[in-house]
This record gives structure tokens, sequence and C-alpha cells, in this order.
């Protein structure tokens, strides 16, 4: 995951709040008649070579780099943060 800043493509509001989607995987072994789960493996977290992230104001998902590069053509200003942190 990048250290980066981020900033909402879809909404363009939100620059703090975002979830990270991570997908498991869990091999399972069952009846064929009843469909009962006989087996069930450990889940084990699929490694995504770019993680997909949730923008937690609008619930767009996408790709990490479309929040990034967002970030990167549309910076967040010096005054603007010099107004909230001060």
């Amino acid at each position: 995951m990048e250290e980066k800043p981020y900033f909402c493509p879809n909404c363009r509001s939100n620059r703090i709040k975002f979830s990270v989607i991570t997908s498991y995987s869990r091999r399972i072994l069952k009846d064929a008649h009843t469909g009962a789960i006989l087996e069930s493996s450990e889940p084990q977290v699929i490694v995504e070579p770019e993680p997909n992230i949730e923008c937690m104001v609008c619930h767009f998902i996408g790709n990490e780099m479309r929040f990034v590069k967002q970030a990167e053509k549309e910076p967040r200003t010096a005054a603007f943060a010099a107004f909230h942190n001060g």
C-alpha cells in the first residue's frame, strides 16, 4: 500500500476516510447430497498486486492508484492545511 495521500476521484470531497478491500480464500469440502460443509480450512489472504480502496463517504471502489493520482492532480493547498491544523 502506498504511503501517499488519497483523494476520492468520484465525490472529490474525501481525503481521510477510506477502507482497504481485502479478498480471502477458504477451501471447503461439501457433502454432495445435503450441501453440508464437511471440512473447512482457515481463510488465507489473496495478495493483490494493487489493493482496492473504498471511499467511506460515497462508497466508490477503485484501485489504489486512482485515489493517489487524483490526490496528485488536485493537491491540498498549504493555506487549507494551515487553517485546519491551527
